[in-house]
């Protein structure tokens, strides 16, 4: 074998448990659900992206190409996320009370870039007296940094061909 492929393959990471996995994304939606945002956004890497497709969207499409509801990268995060928590921003003051539900966690392998680890999910949304749910699925691509797991890229597919009937998607999903 040469020193490359040696090289090569000890950048795979190697994936834990899936109830570790499990645990991670639990940990997530309770911050968003609280609001803890900072917290949350502590959980993305530094070259980190966060991306929701429009409604409808394939796994293919691509934020170069493509309408993308949110297509951020680390520090386009960290400023709406500064938005989200500034009573300014009416859309969510006072916030909305929200509830995220994570289920089917699968590990769908692992490369170079991290462990790619997929779920669905439920979120509701609670606002002058609206409830809106938003259903789909979310694809990460998680590392382990400093002993801790990190998101490097969250992909999120919402469920559905339109958001008209839907509320306003200030929350992050």
């Amino acid at each position: 074998m040469s020193a490359g492929s040696q090289q090569s393959r000890k950048s795979v990471e190697q994936p834990l448990s899936r109830a570790a996995y499990e645990d991670f994304l639990f940990e997530e939606a309770a911050m968003l659900d609280e609001w803890r945002l900072g917290e949350w956004l502590a959980l993305f890497t530094e070259d980190a992206v966060y991306e929701v497709p429009r409604a409808g969207a394939d796994e293919t499409a691509d934020s170069a190409e493509d309408l993308f509801y949110i297509a951020d990268n680390y520090f386009r995060l960290g400023h709406r996320v500064k938005r989200m928590l500034d009573k300014a921003a009416h859309a969510e003051w006072p916030r909305s009370v929200q509830s995220h539900m994570i289920s089917n966690v699968r590990i769908k392998g692992s490369d170079e870039e991290g462990v790619h680890v997929s779920c669905r999910f439920i979120t509701h949304r609670a606002k002058n007296e609206i409830v809106d749910t938003y259903a789909g699925h979310h694809n990460y691509i998680l590392r382990t940094v400093d002993g801790k797991l990190r998101i490097a890229s969250k992909r999120t597919f919402i469920a559905s061909d339109s958001l008209r009937d839907q509320g306003k998607v200030t929350i992050i999903l």
